[in-house]
């Protein structure tokens, strides 16, 4: 039996009595497509341990916690059961839940059940019926209880147990329960060859915030432990900062931050502070070579160079952390992973995103993640169907890029494949199950202005939403060009006068602000998620770099995203019949249909896509380079795209990137030429 389903999840220790049980019980949750859990005990604290080998405590949706032994119901059984719901009252009591679901003697007996093995006879009989909760008020109180059983703690402040009576607050308030991927990757001793443990998935998958509960839960385990948190992206390594110790306090660590034991940074760093990278601090730790981006050109040339200078002093210094996180793992090369595993003791969890390493070619020895997130939580299925359709071009007669039958399981999708016409479907998310299936979660608007335009879709999301914040909604500009800096002020100035709604330009504040609506370039909005994502672009464009953008953009949404796209006699906007009639497929039918590309097409795509850097405009270009260098002031940004004007560049971007980084290394702290 595969402990890889995303329905199923047990610790329950097999014997010869139990193996029947726990296997059908996996068969059933697979076939039905619902998430079970079978376990030993609470897994929130490693303290609830009840020595009892016959006992299986099943959780599942709507259905009661059943309390199920191998051996008789006993008075002693009976006694453990009751031991077992005064502990998860104290858990519950320790979140903030009892307030909301009350005492276990206002729960128990409609949401608790004792069996034996000896007298389930049918378990899909049982399952589906002697363990159905019949009122569906109490539904949202046993989600409660099963997320306390399992640690997916949810915010005390936004959930009730009443069920909330709109579509947006049905989904805003939706009680998340892990899935068994997620459950195996928190709480299981992971096993793997050398010390890297990888978690790929697509964007929305919850890959950071598995990585916050595995750091969690060993930082609580292991008092004595170094560990190191890490990306490649400055800012987003600040956000992570401020985000563990708000998430250490939501999930009630008593253990205060010791930051002595957690260095968490972006990877780089630089001469000044050897706290200010995790390459800065490991050639601190070993005293080695530190290299600038001026000396060694890329940061893979400084890892490779660490590694071999490690080697040699790893005996004599020992490591410098005991578990190593890294996300956003696509955006580095191999010679980090490895200097990673060199410089730590015991495990290396590495997590990114499998949509954008698939666009990678295929290496020989790479190697499969040790966990894969097919299952995108935060977007509506359709949403990301069509996202992605756009994103590759497959509407298209000349399609971007291509994926096979393997890498489109490993984005989710179920295939059929009849001749060379591929159908596409994703499985319906918990998230959503309270949605009109046939709820449109993608509009494609038409409009002659994009202010009027906005104003007016904003009043109509208003009018449809009553509960609707302005901090539900984003205002993302596609494009990369320098009309959206005014163009972004003008819609800031049009919502405040039109409909005294307050606005952030999130460029500018670099934050998120309750109480106003987002207003975004493509570059800052990297982890949000809104329930309202409106996606302007005067021209949908045939370069990679863009699409995946578009991708990206469109799938930030949990209720709805809109394309926004000007129209006009005579005007190509780049939105095709066939994006459209694709689009509306997908709305309706909820598959996405595709004639696969043919060899010859395929060769071509790739080609395209191994000169897909030449294609690119200037402005792409030059932003890339920033991307890689890590230049993210904004002012700085100005001043080199300023200094670059009148320079004749050619298509060639070592020569960009040599010119950037001259006009970089003039530049003083406050972003100007020293």
């Amino acid at each position: 039996f595969t402990m890889n389903s995303n329905y199923y999840y047990s610790n329950v220790m097999q014997s010869s009595r139990n193996k029947a049980f726990l296997e059908d019980m996996q068969t059933l949750a697979d076939s039905i497509k619902q998430q079970v859990y079978v376990l030993s005990g609470p897994l929130i604290d490693g303290k609830y341990q009840y020595n009892d080998e016959s006992l299986m405590i099943v959780l599942s949706s709507k259905k009661k916690i059943a309390f199920v032994t191998t051996k008789k119901v006993d008075d002693n059984f009976e006694d453990l059961c009751e031991d077992i719901i005064e502990d998860i009252g104290s858990v519950s009591d320790k979140y903030g839940y009892k307030e909301k679901i009350g005492r276990p003697r206002k729960w128990k007996s409609k949401l608790t059940t004792i069996y034996s093995t000896n007298d389930i006879v049918d378990i899909k009989e049982w399952f589906g019926n002697e363990l159905a909760v019949k009122d569906s008020e109490d539904y949202r109180t046993l989600d409660l209880l099963v997320s306390l059983f399992i640690g997916s703690i949810n915010d005390v402040k936004n959930i009730t147990t009443e069920e909330p009576d709109n579509l947006l607050d049905k989904v805003k308030h939706k009680i998340q329960l892990f899935d068994g991927q997620q459950t195996r990757f928190i709480y299981e001793e992971l096993e793997a060859e050398g010390k890297r443990i990888t978690i790929q998935g697509l964007s929305g998958t919850g890959k950071t915030e598995l990585l916050m509960h595995k750091l969690k839960d060993l930082y609580v385990k292991n008092k004595d432990a170094v560990f190191g948190f890490t990306c490649f992206n400055k800012i987003l390594a600040r956000k992570l900062r401020e985000r563990i110790p708000e998430f250490f306090n939501f999930m009630k660590v008593e253990q205060q931050i010791d930051w002595n034991r957690l260095l968490c940074v972006s990877a780089w760093g630089s001469y000044g502070n050897e706290y200010s990278g995790i390459y800065r601090y490991i050639c601190s730790f070993y005293e080695i070579s530190f290299y600038s981006l001026r000396e060694c050109g890329t940061f893979d040339s400084a890892c490779q160079k660490a590694v071999e200078q490690v080697r040699e002093k790893i005996k004599s210094y020992g490591y410098a952390f005991t578990y190593m996180f890294v996300d956003e793992s696509q955006d580095f090369k191999e010679s980090f992973f490895n200097l990673c595993e060199l410089v730590t003791e015991k495990k290396c969890f590495i997590a990114g995103d499998i949509f954008q390493s698939i666009f990678e070619e295929k290496k020989k020895d790479v190697i499969p993640p040790n966990f894969l997130l097919s299952k995108c939580y935060r977007t509506d299925p359709k949403t990301l169907m069509f996202a992605q359709a756009l994103g590759m071009g497959l509407f298209e007669k000349e399609k971007l890029w291509w994926l096979d039958k393997e890498q489109w399981e490993q984005c989710g999708y179920q295939v059929k494949i009849k001749g060379n016409q591929y159908t596409l479907t994703r499985e319906p998310l918990r998230r959503f199950e309270d949605v009109d299936p046939n709820f449109d979660s993608l509009n494609i608007i038409g409009v002659k202005s994009f202010i009027p335009g906005i104003v007016k879709l904003i009043r109509k999301i208003y009018n449809e939403f009553p509960t609707v914040k302005p901090d539900d909604i984003a205002i993302i500009f596609l494009d990369n060009e320098k009309y959206i800096y005014q163009a972004a002020e003008d819609v800031e100035r049009a919502l405040g006068n039109e409909l005294g709604i307050n606005c952030n330009i999130a460029y500018e504040s670099k934050k998120t602000e309750k109480g106003k609506i987002l207003i975004s370039n493509r570059n800052n909005i990297k982890g949000l998620e809104y329930p309202f994502v409106i996606c302007l672009t005067n021209k949908i464009l045939k370069n990679m770099s863009y699409r995946n953008t578009m991708y990206t953009m469109l799938t930030r949404s949990f209720i709805r995203s809109y394309l926004m796209l000007p129209k006009g006699e005579g005007y190509d906007n780049g939105f095709t019949i066939e994006m459209y009639e694709g689009g509306q497929a997908i709305m309706k039918e909820k598959k996405l249909v595709v004639t696969a590309p043919t060899e010859k097409e395929q060769v071509r795509i790739k080609a395209w896509v191994k000169a897909g850097k030449q294609a690119l405009s200037l402005e792409d270009r030059i932003s890339n380079i920033f991307k890689e260098l890590d230049i993210t002031d904004t002012h700085t940004k100005d001043t080199i795209r300023k200094s670059l004007n009148g320079v004749p560049i050619k298509n060639n971007d070592a020569i960009l990137k040599q010119l950037i980084q001259t006009f970089l290394n003039s530049i003083d702290d406050e972003g100007d030429f020293a």
